[in-house]
């Protein structure tokens, strides 16, 4: 049992630490610019920043998808199948890629339309969401790349890519916006270059596994209609979540400037709690698709044991961070008093968030080593339409807090869903 625990461990640290880098990116992005003397840089970078995750997380099937099927192929230990899928997906990433670069204008716009911000956030949004979107190529291919790695058990090469990546960003924040006082459109010109220095990384590492790789035999392997379904549901999984978050943004904007910058605060302290809670759901995909390719219902249930265990613990710890250190740490990401007042008064949804989440991040974890594509959508169609909105809708009297209960209402029913659908017999033989 301790080795296994170890295991675990041995396959979520590496992965959690990594993972904190994204968010402590996000940190340092709402620092620096929430340090400028306008909070409408502030609300732009929230608004655009959120448009263009919105676009990259909605194709997270990329990375999903790829670990899967990957993680499979290597509990089959079938050499062929797991350059088949590499090459697919990769051909996949560029070519939506390509359609995102071509249809920038018309979706940006529209964003922007829908967000109802104010003018000068809306200005500075789109600063911030024109010259980003031009890393989409490399965030793309670095999905696959990251799924691929990540389906292998191998740890050390995606914490070299989340590292290398959100650690350049971070620094080239620094120089850009504040040495350089290109503002907003510093900021997001600091996060294309480091898509681009991933990527290289990241082609390195993946041919160092595969020197033999042969783009023609992996393209013309079978499997498309499986991977093209599979995508499918993700992809309507994905624009269900990401859909609420912009909700939340976009409600919270026309709520004022002060209520949207506080939001921004907010959720990258969610963010923080995802990204690693993610590590223990990256362990957990790995870990349970091998299980799946290798038709082990009994390993698949113990490894989700331990998994639960290790994400309990993280959740808890979150809890008494954010308890005890969390309005100091709204201090830290802006100077604006009007902002810190305002999130300190919604800091509690935060702090009860861990608890209620670590389930649905556990089992997304699960069901994406099972390649459980309709049940996640099913599940999170369910929860978005079936409790989000409705409780939104319900609870509009009550403002911001009404958004923050409808997230803990969304994030409560995705874990509820997918433990229900997980607690049938015959989970790897469905």
């Amino acid at each position: 049992m301790f080795t296994d625990h170890k295991r675990v461990l041995a396959l979520a640290l590496p992965m959690i630490l990594s993972n904190i880098t994204v968010p402590l990116l996000g940190l340092v992005d709402t620092a620096v610019i929430g340090h400028l003397a306008n909070p409408a840089f502030l609300g732009g970078v929230a608004v655009g920043n959120m448009l263009v995750t919105f676009l990259f997380w909605l194709l997270g099937f990329l990375r999903m998808a790829t670990t899967g099927l990957i993680a499979q192929a290597h509990g089959r230990g079938d050499g062929a199948a797991l350059a088949a899928w590499l090459g697919k997906a990769g051909a996949m990433a560029l070519a939506l890629a390509a359609a995102l670069l071509l249809l920038q204008w018309p979706l940006g716009q529209l964003g922007l339309w829908l967000s109802g911000a104010s003018g000068e956030v809306k200005a500075q949004a789109a600063l911030y969401f024109y010259a980003r979107i031009w890393g989409a190529p490399a965030v793309l291919v670095n999905l696959v790349l990251l799924g691929f790695l990540v389906g292998r058990q191998d740890t050390r090469g995606p914490m070299a890519l989340l590292i290398l990546g959100n650690s350049l960003n971070i620094l080239l924040d620094l120089m850009l916006v504040v040495g350089l006082g290109w503002q907003v459109r510093g900021a997001a010109l600091a996060s294309v270059v480091a898509d681009y220095a991933t990527l290289g990384l990241g082609l390195w590492l993946v041919h160092r596994r595969l020197p033999d790789f042969d783009w023609r035999a992996a393209l013309g392997h079978s499997g498309w209609r499986r991977l093209l379904s599979l995508n499918r549901d993700i992809l309507l999984r994905s624009f269900c979540l990401q859909l609420c978050f912009v909700f939340i943004t976009f409600q919270g904007a026309r709520m004022g400037d002060q209520v949207v910058a506080a939001n921004a605060v907010l959720l990258n302290f969610l963010l923080l709690i995802s990204y690693a809670l993610d590590g223990i759901a990256y362990a957990a995909e790995a870990l349970t698709g091998r299980a799946v390719g290798q038709g082990d219902e009994k390993a698949l249930r113990y490894w989700v044991r331990l998994c639960g265990q290790w994400s309990l613990a993280f959740a808890l710890a979150f809890v008494a961070l954010f308890g005890f250190f969390g309005e100091g740490i709204i201090a830290l990401l802006t100077d604006l008093p009007a902002v810190r007042q305002t999130a300190a008064q919604y800091l509690g949804w935060v702090v009860a968030l861990p608890l209620v989440a670590l389930w649905c991040y556990l089992f997304d974890g699960v069901f994406i080593g099972a390649t459980r594509g309709r049940a996640m959508r099913n599940s999170m169609v369910l929860s978005t339409f079936g409790v989000f909105f409705p409780v939104w809708w319900l609870a509009q009297g009550l403002g911001n807090h009404g958004l923050w209960l409808a997230l803990t209402a969304f994030m409560a029913m995705r874990g509820l869903s997918l433990w229900w659908l997980y607690r049938r017999p015959g989970f790897v033989s469905d």
